[in-house]
């Protein structure tokens, strides 16, 4: 009977395996009829990464966050030492008073002038009468010694008064034009006063900007991936402090040939499926088609793996649904991206959309 078993009936299960097994491979090489029109593509979900640096060097004060918090934007994730910052604050502020004060004294100056100038034109009147009454005088004399009732000497004496007069004239008119220039020149010196403390005022400005800055904040919403240093740490200018990812920005990059790219339009519709969540179908839209044929990546499979020059193609997940699960949004993911190249098509059962609740 054994016998019989291994020369008969084992040789015909073999061959009924065989042809099973044949029939099964067969037909999954036989193009499935659903998917014609459609594309698809490996990859890994990515998420836009932003690494948090300290804009000036110094001292880790503190950090706040450790890998994997979720952050809204805004918050703060680290501070650095500002002691340097804030003595210096002080210290600009008080040039600020100082600046402020030299306005008011250079103000002080010019209402100095001013006056100095009244003062200087009042003298001008005084002597242009003086010098009128002189000139009056001389006239009178001039008809007496005519007639005969002044002397020479008296005609010699009013003609060199009336002569001081007018040099008196001039000098008071001079000096209402020194005590001008003195107003002009106090002006200028409040005009400088004045830039003097638009100038403090800004590095005022600056070093608050620094300080606000040593206070590192969280620029978007997202998730903190890496906490690279740890307080105490002394860092350069520009220095990384966190790494941390967008999850409002999440896609997916793949290749496809040469053959294929052509047809794929910008903001077109998308499918991904996930190897770790296969039940769900997750929707997203072209965001991206390289311009431009690179070589097939060696860490990225391929539907033509003979294909020598491929495109880049980037697939971004709807926001409003990524911020709804947002817990559940990991990256690095591997799946399968799933294009529609053929727009009278309508998107077969498998592809259905099917996202968790």
């Amino acid at each position: 009977m054994k016998k019989l078993f291994q020369q008969i009936i084992l040789p015909i299960v073999a061959a009924v395996a065989i042809g099973l097994a044949g029939w099964i491979g067969w037909n999954r090489l036989q193009p499935d009829d659903a998917l014609q029109g459609f594309v698809s593509g490996n990859g890994r979900i990515v998420a836009t990464e932003i690494d948090i640096a300290t804009k000036l060097g110094g001292r880790v004060n503190d950090v706040f966050v450790s890998e994997g918090d979720f952050i809204k934007k805004g918050k703060i994730l680290a501070q650095m030492q500002n002691d340097t910052l804030i003595a210096q604050q002080n210290e600009i502020r008080a040039r600020l008073q100082q600046a402020i004060s030299a306005v008011a004294g250079a103000n002080a100056q010019v209402a100095m002038r001013e006056s100095d100038v009244a003062a200087a034109q009042a003298v001008v009147v005084q002597r242009q009468v003086e010098l009128e009454n002189a000139q009056r005088r001389l006239k009178r004399t001039q008809n007496l010694v005519s007639k005969g009732s002044a002397t020479r000497q008296q005609l010699d004496d009013v003609n060199a008064a009336t002569r001081v007069a007018e040099a008196a004239l001039s000098a008071s008119k001079a000096q209402v034009k020194a005590a001008q220039a003195a107003v002009d020149a106090a002006k200028s010196q409040v005009l400088g006063a004045h830039f003097t403390v638009d100038a403090v005022k800004a590095s005022l400005e600056r070093i608050k900007t620094d300080i606000s800055d040593s206070s590192l904040k969280a620029p978007r919403d997202g998730r903190i991936q890496y906490r690279i240093v740890q307080p105490a740490e002394v860092l350069a200018p520009g220095g990384k402090l966190l790494n941390m990812v967008d999850l409002s920005d999440v896609y997916m990059t793949f290749f496809l040939s040469e053959m294929i790219v052509g047809r794929v339009a910008l903001d077109s519709e998308a499918r991904i499926i996930l190897d770790a969540l296969p039940g769900y179908v997750i929707p997203a839209r072209v965001s991206f088609v390289s311009s431009v044929a690179q070589f097939t990546p060696k860490t990225v499979e391929t539907a033509i793996e003979r294909q020598k020059l491929m495109f880049r193609v980037k697939v971004r997940i709807d926001s409003q649904l990524l911020k709804k699960h947002i817990k559940q949004v990991k990256t690095g993911l591997p799946g399968v991206a799933w294009l529609k190249l053929d727009s009278q098509r309508d998107w077969p059962a498998r592809l259905a959309l099917r996202v968790p609740e």
